[in-house]
């Protein structure tokens, strides 16, 4: 999975997430990338909000100064950048994966088990179902039900 930072052309910053260089290339050409702050098709890579601190000299000379660690830090999006970050993620995994309704927990060991095709899935399971599959070691990753509503 490869994240990029996006831009629109009105500036409206956000993130997506592929699958690879190509599946990114490919979603622009198509225009399947949208801002989900305004919709606009028009989307190009960004440098990344994520700035590494480095050893730096100490401003003053003084015995009493002392050198900046090492640090990583990251810009925290706002409110509404992290709805659109959050529709953004749900929407990519509708798009990318394939419906499997109540029937999660069995397919999803099908899968691990090697007796259906490795794919991406998604569906409903219960808490007492989630416990039982990542117990199994199968790894899944559990987004709570949201209304269409809810992402707009």
């Amino acid at each position: 999975m490869i994240i990029y930072d996006l831009s629109c052309d009105n500036e409206h910053r956000f993130e997506g997430w592929f699958r690879s260089a190509e599946d990114f290339d490919a979603q622009i050409e198509r225009h399947l990338v949208r801002c989900p702050q305004c919709d606009s098709a028009s989307i190009r890579r960004v440098p990344s909000a994520v700035a590494i601190g480095g050893h730096q000299a100490p401003r003053s000379q003084e015995p009493s100064a002392t050198p900046r660690n090492n640090a990583t830090a990251t810009l925290m999006p706002a409110g509404t950048q992290v709805a659109a970050i959050y529709r953004q993620l749900v929407q990519a995994i509708i798009s990318n994966s394939e419906d499997v309704g109540t029937s999660f927990a069995d397919e999803a060991r099908k899968i691990h088990y090697n007796e259906a095709p490795e794919r991406s899935i998604r569906g409903e399971a219960t808490p007492d179902e989630c416990e039982a599959l990542r117990d199994e070691g199968i790894d899944i990753l559990h987004l709570p039900a949201l209304k269409e509503e809810d992402l707009n």
